[in-house]
């Protein structure tokens, strides 16, 4: 029952974050980045802090002794959040979306340099071929390679921005399971996270900000309260069910996508993005499954080692 409504939880969540990246999508045109940052990140502490007082642990978000790794993992995130939106504003949704699936690939690849964990040769060729993948799927937005080298908005930088959105929410997930390590509470994770970007984006008003609508701010900050709420969703689907049971269903995500990039902006993928997105997906998947099978390994081996008569 639990593990059901961890599965349920997550997918709550995916629905919660496609409804913050659509709103951005919808306004992200016609505002600086900072300022599109800026609401997403300080309105999502909104329904943060009011679940963290019902859940009691308000106070505890404030207390670290590790204020440091704090930052770096923030520095990645908010690096990520800015690059992430940027690619979202100048892509197609389902496009976007679906280069965003390179993170955990990049996390796996990161996990063995960086943290030494061990990665046998299954999951090096899946990372290789979901990087392979990453290639087709970009394939069709890279004609335009003369807008990267001139800095100007396009397919091609939307492209480039999203995969670095990626690479960068990759790092920031290395930094979160060295937190975890470490036994930072997730709230606290969130909260400065929350505070350190809302920070940073806030500087960037004297590069320019726009007067927004009232529908504009109204959109503005549903984002901000949406990724907050599908964060809330996410870490208490966590508290449900391995991890490696509910991950599969954030690829569900791309499902959302698709029908609202079909429906609200009439966006099709092109057949090179369907085809990378499968592989990359399916790279996914195998990842998550060698990861499940390593871990019930590793416990049934706890678990003899346990009960082995001395």
């Amino acid at each position: 029952m639990n593990a059901i409504l961890g599965i349920a939880l997550k997918i709550a969540s995916t629905i919660a974050f496609i409804a913050m990246s659509t709103q951005i999508k919808l306004v992200g045109d016609g505002y600086p980045l900072g300022q599109v940052v800026f609401f997403r990140a300080f309105f999502a502490l909104v329904p943060l802090l009011v679940w963290l007082s019902w859940q009691g642990e308000l106070i505890e978000v404030v207390r670290t002794s590790k204020p440091s790794r704090h930052l770096r993992r923030c520095i990645a995130g908010t690096c990520g959040m800015f690059s992430g939106f940027a690619g979202l504003t100048l892509l197609p949704l389902p496009d976007a979306t679906a280069i965003g699936y390179a993170a955990p690939l990049i996390t796996t690849a990161l996990a063995a340099l960086i943290l030494k964990e061990k990665v046998r040769v299954y999951r090096w060729t899946a990372v290789a071929i979901g990087f392979g993948g990453m290639i087709i799927m970009l394939s069709p937005h890279l004609s335009g390679i003369g807008e990267i080298r001139d800095l100007r908005p396009g397919p091609a930088t939307g492209a480039l921005a999203s995969l670095a959105g990626a690479a960068f929410a990759a790092v920031a997930a290395i930094e979160v399971r060295k937190l975890a390590r470490l036994e930072e509470r997730t709230g606290a994770i969130v909260f400065y996270f929350s505070i350190v970007t809302s920070g940073a984006s806030l500087l960037t008003v004297f590069l320019g900000w726009t007067m927004p609508t009232t529908p504009d701010l109204m959109i503005m900050i549903g984002s901000g309260i949406m990724g907050g709420v599908g964060q809330i969703l996410l870490t208490a689907s966590y508290k449900h069910a391995d991890a490696s049971v509910i991950a599969p269903f954030d690829y569900m995500s791309l499902i959302w996508a698709l029908l609202i990039g079909w429906f609200l902006f009439g966006q099709v993928p092109e057949l090179q993005v369907f085809i990378g997105a499968g592989i990359v997906v399916a790279a996914g998947l195998f990842v998550i499954w060698r990861e499940r099978r390593r871990s019930l390994m590793l416990r049934r081996e706890r678990e003899a080692g346990h009960h082995r008569p001395v």
